[in-house]
């Protein structure tokens, strides 16, 4: 494959690590860049990454963006939920241009957002295009990869991921996300409107159970702090005796009223132990760990790109990471 020429959409933390990982490969390039915050508007995208000006200056308007020099595909790095990710795709294909996101909630978004997934699917199919939803988790961890290590067996009746991870070690907007160092009354706070929390739960486990063939008449999302038992101090923040750590959300999924699915994701300052384990009840049992956890900054960014490859391969449509020809990294 010749040299994939890409269009940044989203310049924040992750957007800006993205753009760092694709400057390595000497296979990708970034042609143009689009934001929309006033503030990196005209920006060079190189002085944004903190090197030499590359040329390509951050624009606001997507069309002008692409005019001049027509990228292959779209990294789209901006929010998290369908309502506003959807306008921001179908801008993206009526140009005729592939998209990668990490909108967590497009990775899965068939069940959840039914009416947003078919326009995202219809204008993609109509202008020859895939469009994907992933990253670590959602995207890989909790879900294409324990649906993989489920190839091997004869039955399954039971699944179970756990992920349990350190944020010190994670960008700060992930952990506010978490809620790290919010007093309970303030965790409650944004627990009830909807700002805290892992988004991508559900998501995951409705990828499972289709790719199993499972119903499911039932889904479970429970949020709960990590309450620090004493003072904790980083480079970042320091955490009084009381106050969270982070999230604990546990997702469940039933079957005719049998749990099926079990999702147990675990973000916290301090955290005693980071890994990510896979647990499979079937014939045969399957239990793998990763130990020491997978950084999920890290692993977003690199899915990211080693995707970009199979999605301009892919059918027209929208996607999820089952549907696309299987990632690897590629150099």
């Amino acid at each position: 494959m010749s040299k994939i020429k890409v269009v940044q959409v989203g310049l924040g933390p992750l957007g800006i690590k993205t753009a760092n990982f694709i400057a390595e490969r000497a296979n990708v390039e970034i042609i143009a860049a689009v934001d929309k915050n006033p503030a990196l508007i005209g920006k060079d995208l190189g002085e944004l990454r903190g090197v030499a000006p590359s040329g390509v200056k951050v624009q606001e308007d997507f069309a002008a963006a692409v005019a001049a020099n027509r990228p292959d595909v779209a990294v789209l790095t901006t929010v998290s939920d369908m309502k506003r990710i959807t306008p921001q795709i179908l801008e993206i294909v009526a140009q005729g241009i592939p998209v990668v996101s990490t909108c967590e909630e497009l990775s899965y978004p068939w069940d959840c957002s039914p009416e947003l997934s078919a326009q995202i699917d219809e204008a993609a199919k109509a202008n020859n295009v895939a469009v994907v939803g992933t990253g670590v988790n959602p995207g890989f961890l909790m879900d294409s990869l324990p649906t993989f290590l489920t190839a091997v067996c004869q039955n399954v009746t039971f699944v179970k991921v756990s992920r349990y991870q350190d944020a010190q070690f994670r960008r700060i907007p992930f952990q506010k996300k978490i809620g790290a160092g919010l007093t309970l009354g303030q965790f409650e706070e944004k627990k009830q409107d909807g700002s805290l929390r892992h988004v991508g739960l559900t998501e995951s486990m409705q990828f499972i159970a289709a790719r199993m063939g499972w119903k499911l008449d039932k889904t479970e999302d429970i949020i709960e702090p990590v309450v620090a038992g004493a003072p904790i101090k980083t480079a970042a923040m320091e955490i009084p005796a009381g106050n969270a750590t982070g999230v604990r959300q546990t997702g469940n999924a039933y079957v005719g009223g049998e749990l099926k699915i079990q999702m147990v994701f675990q973000a916290t300052v301090g955290e005693p132990e980071s890994y990510d384990l896979i647990e499979i009840a079937g014939n045969p049992n399957i239990h793998s760990k990763i130990q020491g956890g997978v950084n999920g900054d890290v692993a977003t960014c690199a899915i990211v790109v080693n995707t970009l490859p199979q999605i301009i391969r892919s059918t027209p449509g929208l996607k999820t990471m089952g549907d696309i020809p299987l990632v690897s990294y590629f150099g």
